[in-house]
């Protein structure tokens, strides 16, 4: 018998899809999801910069009960991804349930009513479960620079690509080098007048293994279910190892590996400047066949001098040297600690989740968190690990089965309880602390100023299914 338990999904990404999916084979059709754009996707839809692709091999990056076989090759790109995406929306018949243009605002919960209401800027929803779907790549993250808004030129951040704005010719700033710079500086560097690179700490980019698979190889991938299932395998016993930062050989290795591809610079200079500071890890690993040699064309400079301000046209380094600019383009990232904090949420006894979080973000297996009942998390706080989706698959199994007991059970609400999230999370950090590589200064990305690293998950992928897949009837 189908439920009557009015869900809202928060987020039409790989998550919510995904969540959206598994609650119409589970019977639970009284659902929505909530969507900020105007499609499906997620970051797959806002990162549409040149060069946008996946850093996980392809065929471990579709959902396991709906794999893609007819990759194009061995890391795929944003138009492919967003496509599988958006063809998965269709097929699970997620349509009717979509509301696109919709972002929650606020989100409250009711003790009287053991429900929750969300806002949006034009409607209003009610709920019995809330599920958080935004993940960790939402509040785009803008540097704190002197004069940056009193820039004259082109000014966007990656994430928020302007596809209208023309860069031939132009002389373009790029400040920033994470994961995004690191795939669209060689895709517009060709095309560019002058292009800048200003690099706060330089990044280790290993080589990409990247070659497009062949007509026969996507033949026989797609008549041959078996072939894809040992591929797959084979991807993810590779990333299920090195996701966990532990192997110290493996370490070096790839360490080894980068400075081979470092050696493609042809000048000394350059790549002294390039050179990595932190060990392989301690910042998000980064792939890239043709980052470094884009810096041997003659019209395009490294600078690891720290940005001092902006003028109306130029971008100024302490040094004193100015660098004239038509465009500007962030590639800083993403908030990517605060999780559902980007939304106004107020739980139990009116207690919002930015204040429950004011020392860093925590949850049960990532999943749910003390004082907010009847709310659970996809790509929640510690759950950073190999790939995103086959994280998610095991998220939303944990939830479907909670929410099977709160029907079995006849419960209005579901809580985990504090001491069980408290004693969690004290084991999530002593093992976090236990890797070696995370302890040697990294920053921004894992950490908050706590001091706490709240986006990974330092063990398994394999480890991280158990434990989703445990009752866990003292939580």
């Amino acid at each position: 018998m189908a439920s009557t338990r009015r869900i809202v999904v928060i987020g039409a990404g790989p998550g919510g899809l995904c969540m959206g999916a598994k609650l119409r084979e589970a019977g639970f059709d009284d659902f929505v999801i909530l969507e900020q754009a105007d499609g499906v996707g997620g970051t797959w839809r806002h990162n549409s910069y040149p060069g946008a692709a996946c850093d996980i091999p392809s065929h471990l990056y579709s959902f396991s009960f709906e794999r893609k076989n007819d990759w194009s090759r061995a890391y795929a790109t944003q138009p492919e991804i967003l496509d599988y995406f958006e063809q998965f929306a269709t097929k699970y018949g997620l349509e009717p349930h979509l509301r696109l243009g919709s972002g929650a605002r606020r989100v409250v919960w009711s003790d009287a009513d053991a429900r929750w209401t969300l806002s949006t800027d034009a409607d209003t929803y009610e709920a019995d479960v809330v599920v958080s779907a935004v993940g960790m790549f939402n509040e785009v993250n803008w540097p704190d620079i002197p004069g940056l808004d009193t820039f004259g030129g082109t000014l966007f951040h990656s994430a928020r690509w302007d596809h209208d704005h023309d860069l031939r010719g132009e002389s373009v700033a790029v400040i920033g080098s994470g994961a995004s710079a690191i795939q669209f500086v060689p895709a517009i560097a060709p095309e560019v007048g002058r292009l800048y690179h200003f690099q706060r700490q330089p990044q280790w980019v290993a080589p990409k293994l990247d070659p497009p698979f062949s007509e026969e190889d996507i033949a026989r991938f797609c008549a041959d279910p078996s072939a894809t299932e040992a591929l797959r395998t084979e991807i993810y016993d590779r990333v299920d190892k090195a996701q966990t930062f532990a192997d110290r050989d493996l370490l070096r290795l790839s360490e080894e590996a980068g400075l081979q591809n470092l050696a493609l610079v042809e000048d000394p200079e350059t790549r002294r400047r390039l050179m990595p500071t932190a060990p392989f890890g301690c910042h998000r690993p980064l792939i890239s066949n043709d980052y470094y040699p884009t810096f041997n064309l003659p019209h395009v400079e490294a600078i690891t001098d720290p940005v001092e301000k902006v003028t109306s046209d130029a971008v100024v380094t302490a040094d004193g040297k100015e660098r004239r600019a038509d465009t500007i383009i962030v590639a800083t990232g993403f908030a990517t600690t605060k999780y559902l904090s980007v939304i106004d949420v107020i739980g139990r006894d009116g207690q919002r989740l930015d204040e429950a979080w004011s020392t860093g973000a925590q949850a049960y297996l990532g999943i749910t968190t003390t004082g907010f009942p009847n709310l659970f998390m996809l790509y929640g706080p510690n759950t950073n690990n190999g790939s995103i989706l086959f994280m998610i698959e095991c998220q939303v199994a944990h939830v479907l089965r909670q929410l099977e007991r709160m029907d079995a059970e006849g419960l209005a609400a579901l809580e985990v309880r504090a001491d069980a999230m408290d004693r969690y999370n004290r084991d999530l950090q002593r093992d976090l602390d236990g890797v070696e590589v995370w302890q040697t200064g990294c920053h921004g990305y894992y950490r908050v100023p706590s001091g706490r690293i709240v986006t990974q998950w330092p063990h398994s992928m394999t480890e991280y299914a158990v434990r989703t897949s445990q009752p866990h009837p003292d939580a």
